[in-house]
């Protein structure tokens, strides 16, 4: 059974990333089970193995941290659904596209119960909405993707948007993607009065509809 733990209030970005590694590499001695925490940073940007120093509008805004995660630049902060997902895939077929494959119909599972379709583009990683209106029509973000394997054990995962403040994804280019016709939302930017622990279970619904029953543990320290 996979573990789900949530930590209230913030989570402060280095404390949350020592603990996710010492997680992961307790399952790949096998020594802990694999483990999906939830929880919200302070305001910050992180950088991806692919991210390019130009993406970073705005290098004093918020604090930066490098880190060994797939993908480019990507914001977390207040009213966005960060889950670490630190699972074995050892035990499922060490295949990275279909864990990754997964990750992405776990995120579009938790938005059909908002009636919200999410969709994947080739070349965009993450998942999109589709927004249109009389006489223009776009694609925004709503959730983001960036995992990173050690001893075939996962670590990082995604961010989903609960409620963040959009604006505070102007200090960087989110994923190297520039492009007046994509951008930013959230759920309750798209008209949703959805709460943080709407989010959770609908998360955790769907969570167990693609990869296996969980049980409620303590975060990791």
């Amino acid at each position: 059974m996979i573990g789900w733990a949530v930590s209230p209030g913030l989570v402060e970005y280095e404390a949350a990333v020592v603990a996710m590694e010492a997680r992961a590499a307790a399952i790949a001695a096998d020594e802990a089970g694999e483990l999906v925490w939830l929880l919200e940073h302070p305001p910050l940007y992180t950088a991806g193995v692919s991210a390019k120093d130009a993406d970073l509008l705005a290098p004093d805004r918020f604090p930066v941290f490098r880190t060994g995660r797939g993908g480019q630049f990507t914001y977390h902060g207040p009213g966005q659904r960060v889950a670490y997902v630190m699972m074995d895939l050892r035990k499922r077929g060490r295949d990275v596209t279909r864990f990754v494959a997964d990750l992405e119909r776990w995120i579009i599972g938790a938005l059909a119960d908002f009636n919200v379709k999410g969709e994947i583009r080739e070349g965009r990683v993450g998942v999109w909405v589709e927004r249109k209106g009389p006489g223009w029509a776009r694609e925004d973000k709503i959730a983001a993707i960036g995992v990173r394997l050690r001893k075939w054990v996962s670590f990082h995962g995604i961010a989903f948007n609960v409620e963040p403040d959009l604006e505070h994804f102007s200090g960087i280019t989110p994923c190297g993607i520039s492009a007046p016709q994509f951008g930013v939302t959230s759920l309750v930017d798209l008209g949703l009065p959805v709460t943080m622990s709407d989010a959770d279970a609908a998360l955790r619904a769907s969570f167990e509809r693609v990869f296996g029953t969980t049980e409620q543990q303590p975060p990791p320290t």
